[in-house]
């Protein structure tokens, strides 16, 4: 057995993808795939987790533009394991796909994957996370620094006009290990100590549950004196911040910001629930995917990286924005 980490970590994969290729079935798991011809081309996309809205929207876009370009799609969903990820990779190799969309569960995950799929020479785009190895055609993303410093922006300002520049801000934050968790960790800070406003603890997601988060804001809460905010650095479990809040005897009194949104903020932004969202477009993110797999395909040249706007939104400016942030970001409805 080789002596050095790297090495023995290249030979457990290498042992689990033949493990994989002589063990999986041919057909996707937890697939979505289109009505197409047997011999249309075919596109598989492994999502981090659609049980997270966010991935789940996505998804709907990858769905969406490979119809509209004639491919056919295995939707895959690895809960957030990265085991269960190289097994669909090696699912996908095994299929032939002609090119695959990975949403990987961490960066460094992501690297492996992309070299697996280069030795059985499948191009790979990846979609947001982001991956530690540039062999990929392109990395789609969302510009998660500027969106995380215009909602802190936004955040600063209404504590501001309540006399809390004193006041600290907790952050809930996605795993550092992933890129976007650090562009958006580096956004937020820096808009809190342009408008002179401390940062307060950080705790880091593991199960995205609703206990988890209802558990870290109770101790953000309960650990930092004179806690005005929280930021939660997704969306799907902010009632359970909001509970914390309440349960704590505090609302009113700590504020509330995501990244990301739900259906609900469409009414809960103006009411004043929160104070806003960062909301990235995960729908457009999952058709530009498919749009450069595609060029790549019909030898185009593609932009190794694309960086798709977060919109920071506020009530100030969701009626504005509403079309958009209904098709592009919670992806219920096409625009007219």
């Amino acid at each position: 057995m080789p002596k050095d980490s790297s090495a023995r970590s290249l030979l457990w994969t290498f042992l689990v993808l033949l493990l994989c290729l002589s063990a999986l079935p041919i057909q996707a798991m937890d697939s979505d795939a289109l009505a197409t011809s047997d011999t249309s081309p075919r596109l598989a996309y492994i999502a981090s987790d659609t049980r997270i809205p966010f991935w789940s929207i996505m998804a709907k876009g990858v769905v969406h533009q490979a119809g509209e370009l004639g491919y056919g799609i295995d939707i895959y969903s690895a809960h957030n394991n990265a085991r269960r990820e190289l097994e669909y990779v090696a699912a996908a190799i095994r299929n032939r796909v002609d090119g695959l969309i990975i949403s990987p569960t961490n960066s460094s995950a992501a690297a492996t994957l992309i070299k697996l799929a280069q030795r059985a020479d499948i191009p790979v785009i990846i979609a947001d996370i982001g991956a530690d190895s540039a062999d990929y055609v392109s990395y789609i993303s969302a510009d998660n620094f500027t969106g995380a410093y215009r909602i802190g922006q936004i955040l600063t300002q209404a504590m501001k006009a309540r006399g809390w520049q004193q006041g600290r801000v907790g952050i809930i934050a996605i795993p550092q290990k992933r890129q976007n968790g650090r562009e958006r960790t580096d956004g937020f800070m820096l808009a809190l100590k342009e408008a002179g406003i401390d940062s307060a603890a950080m705790r880091q997601q593991v199960t995205f549950s609703h206990a988890e988060t209802y558990d870290f804001s109770r101790e953000l809460i309960n650990s930092v004196p004179n806690l005005r905010a929280i930021w939660l650095q997704g969306s799907d479990r902010y009632q359970a911040a909001l509970d914390a809040i309440a349960d704590s005897g505090r609302k009113g009194r700590i504020l509330l910001v995501t990244f990301d949104a739900e259906p609900e903020f469409l009414q809960l932004i103006p009411s004043g629930v929160l104070v806003g969202a960062a909301m990235q477009q995960p729908f457009l993110m999952g058709e530009q995917a498919v749009i450069s797999m595609h060029r790549h395909l019909q030898g185009e040249s593609v932009e190794p990286q694309q960086k798709l706007p977060v919109l920071a939104i506020s009530a100030d400016n969701l009626d504005e924005n509403r079309a958009i942030i209904r098709r592009n970001v919670l992806g219920l409805e096409e625009m007219p």
